[in-house]
């Protein structure tokens, strides 16, 4: 079966996984991970694409960013991985390929999915047992939302200035969703919706993106297909 095009949405929030090949190490060192943050700053401004958070682990990187343009998601993730793979091969005396075939990603409802995402994002080093709390973690964008470590990558999210009045306010807030966490069937949703390409949200919210687009948004409802008349 022909994999579906991508689903990418201008003007909405995109959890995206882009995963080492066979579950390789992509960082082998914090000079690599500084290198793609880097080449991330870089091209988010070329392709228009502002990230919310993001997670650096060993063997994948994870993204949650929303593009002004249609092609600026496809645009942006090409650019940092190609020139991200040349400069690590050179570095490392090494040829070949370093990803897992294309990145995935999902369309997120921003109103119930957008804090959970980076929520779940910032607990991956803890649910790894990388360390016990998201905070001691450095590579990823949680001491920023915290107010520990401000760092330019980061463009907040609309949704992000509803959490308090004040930085102190919204930085308080949100440490307390971290502390709470979500769900494990919450995060699995997440999850599976990015490995499949599926949008993730509401009825309404997956109803209303199928009729902006010819691709097919979300899984086929299980059984035969009803017949045609």
């Amino acid at each position: 079966m022909a994999r579906l095009p991508r689903l990418t949405v201008a003007g909405l929030p995109h959890h995206v996984i882009q995963r080492g090949n066979n579950g390789q190490a992509v960082f082998v060192d914090d000079t690599d991970r500084e290198l793609m943050l880097s080449l991330m700053a870089d091209y988010a401004r070329q392709f228009q694409v502002a990230i919310h958070a993001y997670l650096l682990l060993d063997n994948r990187v994870q993204l949650l960013l929303t593009p002004a343009k249609t092609d600026g998601l496809a645009g942006f993730m090409q650019a940092v991985g190609r020139r991200y793979v040349r400069l690590f091969n050179d570095r490392h005396a090494r040829t070949g390929t370093l990803w897992e075939g294309r990145y995935r990603s999902t369309v997120l409802e921003p109103e119930s999915h957008l804090l959970p995402c980076m929520v779940h994002m910032d607990l991956g080093p803890v649910r790894a047992g990388l360390v016990d709390r998201a905070e001691h973690y450095p590579w990823s964008s949680h001491r920023h939302h915290i107010g520990q470590a401000p760092d330019r990558l980061i463009t907040p999210h609309p949704l992000w200035w509803t959490l308090g009045n004040t930085p102190f306010a919204r930085e308080m807030a949100y440490a307390e969703l971290v502390r709470e966490g979500v769900g494990v069937s919450q995060g699995e949703a997440l999850m599976q919706a990015t490995l499949h390409g599926w949008a993730l949200g509401s009825s309404a919210f997956v109803a209303a993106l199928q009729k902006q687009t010819p691709r097919r948004v979300g899984p086929l409802r299980p059984g035969r297909p009803p017949r045609r008349a």
